[in-house]
């Protein structure tokens, strides 16, 4: 295959020198292990260069491996989003299809598979909490190697120590870096006094190569600033000679460019990851004249980048456009600061990453921008600002992440967010009422519908109280809580709420607006949960068709709108237009978005159960099957749309005679069924329905109506009896009783079943003509002879108009066996 090369490596240093002895003892250790992965970690203190150690490496033994690739793991909850970008190039889904945590999990399963090679190399680099990341190292026929402080790592993985240089690695780096010409006595002095200390050592090769100072003067500088690290606290384990060398070189630094020094205390306050050049073009409020000056003039700006690279107080990458300071300088920057000018120069930062504009994030097109940021959110402390517009961008990437699907990160984030502007600013702030909805839209899409609807539920009163019932958070909000309604099963709560929700964004926005158009799809779910699928209908044909003809809906969007088009349609009876339309929407989500995007296998979900009503088994259960197998690898087996594809292939198995598979399958998912909703959402009874309903097929009647009354009776008290759930399990409860010989009570059963749901779908409704056909069933079975072939032959002239003859239901009917209703749960 070809070769993968992370484009995240930083490039190989070009004066890396010694550490033979190491690299070697790196390699034979990891290559001797042949049987199972473990993992090997460069331990050391900072600044002794085990980033360099692992970059040489991967340069080094580059030929062992098909893929290489590079993860910054200081943050464990990015982590995930350095994984993620692997997939593309293992033939995975990208992120846009299934969110950054599932395509994480799929890159990790295909590299422990070895697939699609086994020789992969991944780099952790600077990892610390061992607790943290562990679970996102892959175990599996490649080679993993981690750089960290942290001497946990020892009880965990093969810890490979690195030191300071050896007395003669500091002299040929010294001669490599600096001069062949320098004198070998000279270089032993600089190396003794710098303690071998290879990022010591860098600073003070850079600055006489680009001073041209003497190793005599350089040590003389080096004395004169060696008494003012006595008073410094350390902020890491580093000798004090560190800190002489870095202020020496600062020093030179500020004779040459004295406003490259206050760019590099910025860079401080950035993260340790690469920082885009591109965050100093705007400026920022509070910079100071010279700083400012210097922010305002690219070609100074420019200059001002290079010399820091010059010095070694910074790396630099042309190609990505960005320079990276090494945290043990960004610390001892932080030290040299007093308090005052620390919160000025953080402060600095959080406008420059606020100024950077990455855009909309609801817009793919700038995620790559907020990608490059993200890294810097903790450690500027992003947290505890103050500043509107800095809020405003912090709330933006929560929904970035909450878009690209790193809902993990974005939680925390929202979290952070939330309890320290709530300290600041007090509950009332509007940027508090804006992270405590941003929390809300996380957890819900974590599938924490509990904890959303509690900080909904908050976030919307106070919204409303302090900026207006139709404030634009307000309404936002509102949607919001609409969903967690639903999540509970509070399907009339729920309806209520978002006609008033709709109402409200009508009067405030227009009608127009696109906001509008996802209020009135939230209603239309509403009404078909509620068994009004004629409303439901045509509210979702009305949203159908405005998506279609508008350029501000997203293809995620649209597809969503026409997915829920067809299973409305399907639910309304119309089973070969629903079939048509879902075959349509299938082939455009797979291919404006993916064919494993979490929308386009919903659709084909839908699409498989269309076709599983309209008779054509075989393809539905093939489909089925499918979308299962997708679902379970991308998502899990305990998320929601894997739970529903699972209870679809229940279905659908048991309807080409796979009775036991599908019993099996039932009876698992319905155990999984309330941790994902409480226990008494109606989707829970409407699965235990299906369960029941095997169980008679299989021959046990008895455990059919016991399960099916216990169904019953739980829909009856929370939906009422007037609702197609309840409907379909009294149906198929009669069909027990009828099984049981219990013919009197079935047939009372049956016939006010059948009353309920004429009333309730229509004459001509596919499950009012079932429970019609059942019925006559059981008034033959009774005597009733003439009431049967009456209420048969009119059922019979609905089917062929309905369904046609030959549908398996109209067959059964004429027959006179009776029909089974099975349910599929809908998304929320």
């Amino acid at each position: 295959m070809p070769k993968i090369w992370g484009d995240k490596i930083p490039p190989r240093n070009k004066n890396f020198t010694g550490r033979e002895a190491l690299l070697e003892q790196l390699h034979a250790g990891i290559a001797s292990d042949v049987t199972a992965v473990v993992p090997h970690a460069l331990h050391g203190m900072g600044g002794v260069g085990k980033t360099q150690v692992a970059v040489e490496y991967a340069w080094r033994y580059a030929a062992d491996y098909d893929i290489v690739w590079w993860i910054a793991a200081d943050q464990a909850l990015l982590v995930p989003a350095a994984l993620a970008a692997l997939a593309p190039r293992l033939d995975l889904p990208p992120v846009k299809a299934v969110g950054i945590e599932d395509t994480a999990a799929a890159v990790l399963d295909a590299l422990r598979r070895g697939e699609p090679s086994d020789r992969w190399l991944l780099i952790f680099d600077n990892a610390d909490q061992p607790e943290d990341i562990n679970r996102l190292i892959p175990r599996g026929p490649g080679h993993v190697l981690i750089t960290s402080r942290n001497q946990e790592w020892r009880s965990v993985v093969d810890t490979v120590p690195v030191d300071v240089f050896t007395k003669g690695e500091s002299v040929q780096f010294l001669h490599k870096r600096v001069s062949n010409k320098l004198q070998e006595a000279d270089a032993r002095r600089l190396a003794e006094e710098l303690g071998h200390l290879p990022l010591a050592l860098e600073q003070a090769g850079a600055l006489q190569a680009e001073a041209g100072m003497s190793v005599e003067e350089y040590l003389q500088q080096l004395a004169r600033h060696m008494p003012d690290t006595l008073q410094d606290p350390k902020p890491l384990d580093y000798p004090r000679s560190m800190t002489a060398a870095w202020r020496l070189s600062v020093s030179q630094l500020e004779q040459q460019m004295a406003e490259a020094v206050d760019l590099l205390r910025c860079c401080a306050f950035f993260g340790p990851d690469p920082i885009p050049v591109d965050v100093f073009r705007w400026g920022a409020e509070g910079a100071g004249p010279g700083l400012q000056d210097l922010l305002d003039k690219p070609l100074m700006r420019s200059k001002a980048i290079r010399v820091i690279g010059r010095y070694a107080l910074a790396g630099l990458d042309p190609e990505n456009r960005t320079l990276q300071v090494h945290r043990l300088i960004q610390a001892l920057l932080r030290a040299d600061l007093n308090d005052e000018e620390q919160d000025r120069f953080r402060k600095v930062v959080h406008r420059l990453l606020a100024s950077a504009r990455p855009g909309d994030p609801e817009n793919e097109a700038n995620w790559p921008r907020y990608s490059e940021l993200v890294r810097h959110i903790v450690p500027s402390e992003v947290a505890f600002t103050r500043d509107p517009e800095v809020r405003d961008f912090a709330l933006n990437m929560v929904r970035y992440l909450y878009r690209s699907g790193q809902h993990q990160l974005g939680l925390s984030f929202a979290g952070d967010f939330l309890r320290q502007w709530t300290i600041d600013s007090g509950p009332d702030d509007r940027h508090v009422i804006a992270a405590q909805a941003q929390m809300g839209s996380v957890q819900r899409e974590l599938g924490d519908y509990p904890g959303a609807y509690e900080t909904d539920s908050a976030a919307w009163e106070r919204a409303k109280q302090v900026l207006g019932d139709e404030h634009e958070m307000s309404l936002f909000i509102a949607q919001g809580l609409g969903a967690d309604l639903r999540a509970r099963g509070d399907f009339a709560d729920a309806t209520r709420h978002e006609e008033q929700v709709l109402q409200a964004h009508v009067s405030a926005l227009g009608r127009t607006h696109l906001e509008v158009l996802n209020a009135t799809n939230n209603l239309a779910l509403d009404y078909a949960l509620i068994s009004n699928y004629t409303r439901a209908r045509s509210m979702h044909e009305d949203v159908y068709n405005a998506s279609s003809k508008r350029t501000d809906v997203s293809k995620v969007s649209h597809l969503i709108f026409w997915g829920n088009l067809v299973r409305v349609v399907r639910l309304c009876g119309d089973y070969e237009e629903a079939c048509d339309l879902a075959e349509e929407a299938h082939a455009f989500g797979v291919k404006e978005l993916d064919v494993e995007h979490w929308v386009t296998l919903r659709t084909a979900k839908d699409w498989s159960i269309a076709l599983r009503r309209s008779g054509r088994y075989d393809e539905a259960s093939a489909l089925a099957q499918d979308v299962l197998e997708r679902s379970t690898r991308l998502f899990g087996p305990s998320h929601p749309d894997t739970l529903a594809a699972a209870m679809n292939n229940a279905n659908a198995m048991r309807t080409t005679g796979r009775i036991n598979a599908a019993f099996d399958l039932a009876a698992q998912t319905m155990e999984r069924y309330p941790g994902a909703y409480r226990p008494e959402h109606p989707y829970n009874h409407g699965c235990a329905g299906n369960l029941a309903l095997m169980h008679r097929v299989r021959g046990d009647a008895a455990s059919a109506r016991k399960l099916n009354e216990q169904c019953l009776e739980a829909l009856d008290a929370r939906l009422t009896r007037d609702h197609h759930y309840s409907l379909t399990v009294a149906i198929n409860l009669a069909s027990d009783l009828t099984a049981l010989g219990e013919l009197p009570l079935a047939q009372r059963l049956g016939d006010d079943t059948h009353k309920r749901t004429r009333q309730l779908l229509g004459e001509s409704h596919p499950l009012t003509l079932g429970c019609a056909a059942n019925l006559s069933v059981i008034l033959r079975r009774t005597g009733s002879e003439e009431e049967a072939d009456a209420l048969l032959s009119s059922t019979l002239v609905h089917y062929d108009r309905v369904l046609g003859p030959n549908h398996p239901d109209a067959v059964v009917a004429r027959e006179q066996r009776q029909l089974d209703f099975d349910f599929d749960p809908p998304p929320i």
